[in-house]
């Protein structure tokens, strides 16, 4: 045998090994019976007592029926009553985990335990900033929050580690804005406690705008459990949301949107209204169900389903680009000309300009092109760019005739001046603050 047929012998038959051993190890379960505890937890947890038989119902007679007697590979099971169950409840989620691998026991003795550390919280939702994940201000003095999660706190617990920590030092941050966009369209949602806290910030005390949520048990309300220091009444508000923006992140959305207190922009959100909590099934499988259903005192309805339709549709990668530019229109509306104006008006220009960037001709690269004292403009892969010493270029927007912006730096503007043959002559540099430097073309 050469060695090329002896490799390839080797390779075949070490494929072969490692799929019967991958099959040997696949994880198997018994669907009738994991469909048949699926039934009874809905049965006896799921929110609505009447829909709860008719879903576990349904499940029996998919069980009778055989419809799942081939999914025994429980990974294959969880998605596919996951499909089977969404249309009847968006939280519906069957997992599946694989089991922890077991300790190696040893026998060497066991060294004296070293003092504990001091505690922090190094969970998966603190390593997350709990949910908060980008806060500024943009120019023209528009605050952002971006969230991914709204993390659970407890009225009485410590503030210190806490979520509620956390949104205060954002909202501290965006304190002195003149509009807030509010960013969910990446938030999975999460905890009533917090949308009750960020809700009540934005409207009065004793506003009557909060979810009750109803079950089989007492009702439960999304209204704030902790006090709020400061209510920012008139703050223009905006909240950009999308597909992806569910459970909690929809009801911040509904609620605000109900109040007439922000203007939703983005996509229809992806209509999870019913909170509830995971049940253990056993064979590293588990449910998500719903046990209660939030009511809007407003609307005397929810989000179940149809999602938050947003009051301006625009695509998802547009949405915070538009909402920014509708709460710099809205503080222009309102504030007195001067220098916080015509920065809001620079920043209203830049943003448009940033998001219609439409490309320069060969012809108009050409004509601005070259050297004008110590500012280069480069015409570089189809591009226009502004140098100055080292520090890093920055593209050239076109804002209609000689007059240009810069990207990421909406407060300074490029204007060319030309000759009688229509040659670029000079660069004129201005910023928003009123400072103008010229720079002849040397080259």
């Amino acid at each position: 045998m050469t060695f090329k047929r002896l490799t390839r012998s080797v390779l075949l038959s070490t494929a072969l090994l490692l799929a019967l051993a991958a099959n040997a190890a696949a994880p198997s379960v018994d669907p009738r019976a994991v469909v048949g505890r699926i039934a009874d937890s809905i049965e006896s947890t799921y929110f609505d007592a009447q829909a709860a038989t008719r879903i576990a119902d349904g499940l029996r007679a998919d069980v009778a029926a055989g419809r799942f007697d081939a999914l025994r590979d429980p990974r294959e099971l969880a998605a596919v009553l996951t499909d089977r169950l969404r249309p009847d409840d968006a939280h519906f989620s069957v997992a599946w985990s694989p089991p922890a691998p077991a300790a190696t026991p040893s026998t060497a003795p066991t060294p004296a335990a070293p003092p504990p550390p001091p505690t922090t919280d190094d969970s998966a939702v603190a390593r997350e900033n709990h949910g908060m994940r980008r806060v500024e201000v943009l120019p023209g003095n528009v605050g952002l929050i971006e969230l991914t999660l709204l993390a659970h706190f407890e009225p009485d617990e410590p503030l210190a580690g806490s979520a509620r920590e956390v949104a205060d030092a954002a909202l501290a941050l965006v304190g002195r804005a003149q509009a807030l966009l509010i960013d969910l369209r990446d938030c999975r949602g999460g905890s009533p406690a917090m949308v009750g806290y960020l809700v009540g910030h934005f409207v009065a005390e004793d506003a009557d705008v909060y979810n009750t949520f109803k079950s089989r048990g007492p009702d439960q309300y999304e209204r704030p459990t902790v006090p709020i220091a400061r209510r920012r009444l008139d703050l223009p508000l905006y909240v950009v949301v999308s597909g992806r923006t569910g459970s909690g992140a929809e009801s911040v959305a509904y609620t605000l949107q109900a109040a007439k207190r922000a203007t939703i922009v983005g996509e229809r959100t992806a209509g999870g209204a019913n909170p509830g909590d995971v049940v253990d099934l056993g064979d590293g499988l588990s449910i998500f169900i719903s046990n209660g259903s939030p009511v809007n005192p407003i609307t005397n309805d929810n989000w179940e389903g149809d999602g938050v339709l947003p009051d301006r549709v625009v695509a998802a990668k547009d949405a915070q680009s538009v909402a920014y530019e509708l709460a710099l229109e809205s503080m222009l509306g309102k504030i007195a000309a001067g220098p916080a104006a015509d920065e809001a008006r620079w920043a209203l220009e830049a943003s448009r300009a940033a998001r219609e960037a439409a490309p320069i001709g060969d012809a108009e690269r050409a004509r601005y092109a070259g050297t004008y004292g110590t500012r280069v403009i480069r015409d570089e892969a189809g591009q226009l760019l502004y140098v100055v010493d080292r520090r890093p270029p920055k593209r050239l927007l076109a804002l209609g005739g000689d007059l240009f912006m810069l990207e990421g730096a909406p407060f300074t503007r490029l204007e060319f001046e030309r000759d009688a043959q229509g040659r670029s002559t000079t660069l004129v540099v201005r910023q928003v603050y009123g400072s103008v430097a010229r720079f002849a073309r040397s080259g």
